[in-house]
């Protein structure tokens, strides 16, 4: 077999444990810092009726937009900034953009606007950025970030007008976008009306029940991640098996059937997002993977899995 069939792109998993209620538990930070999540997936084990609590969450998940042919000078003007990203979180992320192919754009609820741009646009914005970690030695891609809540972007400055220009009559820059805005408690105008001009259309997310029946789960032990043979699984073994439960391949590790008392929420990332966890950079190459899962447990002890591909940073 030839050398290069034989190599493996590097896929990686980083796994902790934590309490819930443990005053330093990360669990609630590391949700907020994966901005951009696409698929959700609940298994519960032992589970004839879904738990009232879980219905009415999901029944109680919001709206999301998606704006046809927005152009992206549209997301820093003053009128925007004040409207949405100063006023509860607004997440914006290119529609049907692929991140080693096209120009992308995402814009975080921190109020970061990320540009991942080709080299042509990159020097035809002449905006401040730095070549693509994942472009190889010539640089062919590069990041632009910029700050919508910087002290020194108001409507007047030098920055904002820089920035405006360049997107605006430079090189205008238009996309499909998703959009989504979490306003609690926040009154005023709502993505709706406000581009109301644009052709935008609200969407729901879809949401389908499965059971699996026979199912045969892996005994886990929460204070051990490393598992013992025979007795328990790690937390690798069971993402693995989760993984092929997810994607309907029959696999198992025990051959009698076990109680489990854990349960498991998956989420899983755009594989063509500019970011990954918080502001780092994510590449397709192969996959574009990136996800997490939580297996929490009755004592509310829980396991934390998050896995990117090769064009990735170590998650947090």
């Amino acid at each position: 077999m030839p050398a290069r069939l034989a190599r493996v792109p590097r896929h990686l998993l980083v796994c902790e444990k934590g309490h819930a209620r443990h005053p330093r538990s990360r669990h609630a930070a590391h949700v907020r810092d994966h901005a951009y999540s696409c698929r959700v997936s609940f298994l519960i084990p032992e589970c004839a009726l879904l738990p009232e609590v879980l219905k009415s969450t999901i029944a109680d998940i919001g709206e999301y937009y998606l704006v046809r042919n927005l152009s992206i000078h549209e997301l820093v003007t003053h009128e925007f900034i004040d409207a949405f990203v100063k006023k509860g979180s607004c997440y914006a992320l290119t529609y049907k953009t692929k991140i080693d192919q096209d120009n992308t754009a995402a814009l975080l609820p921190n109020g970061k606007l990320i540009l991942s741009v080709d080299k042509d646009t990159y020097e035809e914005l002449g905006l401040q950025g730095r070549p693509s970690r994942y472009s190889g030695k010539k640089a062919m891609r590069y990041i632009i970030t910029i700050d919508l809540t910087d002290a020194g972007f108001h409507p007047e400055s030098k920055k904002h007008n820089r920035v405006l220009w360049a997107l605006k009559e430079k090189k205008p820059l238009e996309f499909d976008f998703l959009l989504a805005w979490d306003n609690t408690g926040a009154e005023g105008s709502t993505l709706m009306s406000y581009f109301s001009k644009n052709q935008i259309q609200a969407l729901k997310p879809k949401i389908t029940f499965s059971t699996l029946r026979d199912l045969q789960c892996p005994v886990l032990q929460s204070n051990d991640l490393q598992g013992k043979p025979e007795e328990s699984c790690s937390t690798e073994e069971l993402f693995e098996w989760l993984g092929a439960v997810l994607n309907q391949v029959s696999f198992c590790y025990f051959h009698e059937p076990k109680l489990a008392y854990w349960l498991t929420l998956t989420v899983h990332g755009f594989a063509d997002s500019p970011v990954s966890w918080r502001e780092s950079e994510h590449g397709f190459h192969k996959g574009g993977e990136n996800l997490y899962n939580f297996v929490i447990f009755r004592n509310l002890d829980y396991w934390l899995q998050m896995a990117v591909g090769a064009h990735d940073d170590c998650p947090p």
